[in-house]
């Protein structure tokens, strides 16, 4: 009865009792103490009759774990390892083999691998399904588990099964995991006629600020024009996609809203602070590996006329995980729970719509990958054995071609009496 007891009484607490909806406080306590009834019949049931012996907490946590994850791919619950594993990864340093997942259509799903990390050596490529990790089935599968996973030691291998996006065979694969290190901005540089570029791979806790400095060492060498390269980019912080955004708008102009259970309260919206490039001529680069946050800057900027998207249609990652911390000290575990979807300026949903590119270039599979290698090299000369570098001499980056190609036309109309 205590366990019946505590239920109940957290019940009470958390009932929920407003919106115009909302029912009156007797009827819902009345269900409340129905289903937590039952929830507590079920848990001593269980923890008396199940044949293995198990405690409280792994019951409570696995219930947790259990109605969480009916809710959607992206909610669930972080024990202690799962919660200090997201800190370290919002960091940009941890052990792995370098990917960002997803589920998609119910199948877990690569967004985009993080270049010159394990899993893109080994040729995993946005789009990939994983169907089996060191030979388990990944159906069902949670992100959080898989996640779980996937991690590991330096040093120490997984195998997983992969299906590519255009792929009839199944391909098995060994990675070994390693410290993936991400530098989240990357290749700044003048690419000629006074077009600076810059690639910016997640936002992480210090993006918006190495950005900015980025920004300011290309107007330094005189740009006139930005390419912004989002292409793999998985998303990250929010907080730092809007400031990155923010950069190139003017005081005042919406960045994205999110909208949430009427009954909730969290609508909200995020505007611009007025930024140091707000009149800079611009395009920017995005793919099928563009996700969340950098589909945020895409749209917005899209939306507000500041920069014209090259490319394929992103990913369509864009609701809003709140992670709420649940306890304190080193024991501390959280859930991650969906609270709302974002939205462009324009209130267009981006949550599994995608961003749609103003001047769409698909590129293959094969096509991508040597694109992504010839830039390493460009960004990395002294990284790669000289042989492979001189294979990939000529690979040509249609979608940053036509990029600026177009800045560079735009460039001389400008120019002109």
């Amino acid at each position: 009865m205590k366990l019946l007891t505590l239920l109940l009484l957290g019940l009470l607490i958390l009932a929920p009792v407003r919106g115009e909806d909302a029912l009156p406080v007797g009827v819902v306590h009345e269900e409340a103490f129905q289903q937590m009834e039952l929830l507590a019949e079920v848990l001593l049931q269980v923890r008396k009759n199940y044949v293995d012996e198990l405690s409280y907490e792994d019951l409570l946590q696995g219930a947790i774990r259990g109605m969480l994850g009916e809710l959607d791919p992206h909610s669930a619950f972080l024990d202690k390892e799962s919660y200090a594993n997201l800190l370290e990864e919002t960091s940009g340093v941890y052990g792995g083999i370098g990917i960002q997942i997803g589920i998609r259509d119910n199948v877990l799903t690569v967004i985009a691998p993080i270049e010159d990390t394990p899993a893109f050596r080994a040729g995993v490529q946005s789009g990939d399904r994983i169907l089996s990790i060191d030979g388990e089935s990944t159906s069902g599968i949670t992100l959080r588990e898989a996640v779980r996973l996937l991690r590991g030691t330096k040093g120490t291998s997984v195998r997983i099964t992969i299906m590519g996006r255009d792929a009839t065979e199944e391909q098995d694969i060994t990675i070994t995991r390693d410290r993936i290190e991400v530098a989240s901005i990357k290749g700044t540089r003048i690419l000629g006629n006074g077009i600076g570029y810059v690639r910016i791979t997640q936002f992480d806790s210090l993006s918006a600020q190495k950005m900015l400095e980025a920004l300011d060492d290309l107007d330094r060498q005189g740009m006139q024009a930005l390419i912004l390269d989002l292409r793999g980019n998985p998303g990250g912080l929010l907080q730092q996609a809007i400031q990155t955004a923010g950069f190139f708008l003017a005081d005042g102009l919406r960045v994205v809203s999110t909208l949430g259970r009427k009954d909730t309260n969290r609508d909200l919206v995020f505007d611009s602070e007025g930024g140091l490039f707000t009149e800079i001529p611009m395009v920017v680069l995005v793919n099928g590996g563009s996700a969340s946050g950098a589909e945020i800057v895409a749209g917005a900027l899209q939306d507000h006329g500041r920069g014209i998207v090259i490319g394929e249609k992103t990913y369509g990652k864009a609701s809003v995980q709140t992670v709420i911390r649940m306890g304190s000290g080193d024991g501390a575990t959280a859930i991650r729970l969906t609270t709302a979807h974002y939205y462009t300026p324009h209130d267009q949903q981006i949550h599994d719509k995608g961003i749609m590119p103003d001047i769409e270039i698909p590129l293959t599979r094969e096509e991508w990958r040597r694109v992504q290698i010839r830039r390493m090299h460009l960004e990395s000369p002294d990284g790669y054995p000289s042989e492979e570098v001189a294979e990939y001499a000529d690979v040509v980056d249609r979608q940053l071609q036509r990029a600026q190609d177009l800045l560079e036309a735009l460039l001389i109309f400008q120019k002109k009496p």
